[in-house]
């Protein structure tokens, strides 16, 4: 590890944690990030539910985000076997390296420092992805619980609230989902650094840039604002 290895290190963690502050919870240039727009939409989707006796609807659309986050979970859980793989064959892959131009020669250990830098980031988006789908699963019991249109007509306030506490539990299962996702897309750039931590650098700039032009300047955004102040 030299301080160019540090620096990048501390570059990618800057970057990754000011895309979340830019898309989570504050504005960058005044504009509203498309996860924002989408968590209004799924909160006018479960309010929704409440002119409608018929819930099948919703608890399909539920079981479809499960399935994708299922689907991303395993996919980590394959990542990280792969990761593991990887420390048994470190002085294979070291003679792969040794034979290409362009590549930052280090040591054995700091090769295994990076496969375990990727093994926690592999870790940590499958945790995201097992609570968002649990987080998920009780979304579909809530929805469950959400007043008939008779009920709700005779206590409109409590099917209110209902409802609320069934879109609140959609918008948080949606964001660990969407931190998974970021740290699946963060660790290609991470890749970068078993190349040189100047290309980690230069990978993860350019991964943070279409993330931010998806969030900020996409096409998906627009349509989202077509109803909406910007």
């Amino acid at each position: 590890m030299t301080i160019v290895d540090y620096t990048a290190l501390a570059i990618f963690a800057l970057l990754w944690a000011g895309f979340n502050w830019a898309t989570d919870g504050q504005r960058l240039f005044k504009r509203v990030s498309l996860t924002r727009l989408m968590n209004e939409q799924r909160r006018k989707w479960i309010r929704n539910s409440l002119s409608r006796d018929l819930k099948m609807i919703d608890t399909q659309i539920i079981a479809g985000l499960q399935a994708g986050t299922a689907f991303f979970a395993s996919t980590t859980i394959f990542a990280l076997g792969g990761c593991f793989a990887l420390l048994g064959a470190t002085d294979q892959v070291e003679a792969i390296f040794n034979d290409l131009p362009f590549v930052f020669h280090g040591s054995r250990s700091g090769f295994e420092l990076k496969v375990g830098g990727l093994i926690c980031l592999f870790g940590y988006a499958f945790f995201k992805f097992g609570w968002s789908y649990r987080l998920f699963n009780y979304c579909s019991i809530l929805m469950g619980g959400i007043p008939m249109m008779g009920d709700a007509a005779r206590d409109p306030e409590a099917a209110k609230r209902a409802a609320e506490r069934a879109a609140d539990l959609n918008i948080m299962a949606a964001k660990h989902f969407n931190a998974g996702l970021r740290t699946i897309f963060l660790s290609i750039g991470y890749l970068g650094w078993f190349i040189s931590p100047y290309v980690l650098i230069v990978l993860t700039t350019f991964v943070i840039f279409v993330l931010l032009r998806r969030q900020f300047f996409s096409e998906a955004r627009a349509t989202l604002l077509e109803d909406t102040n910007p």
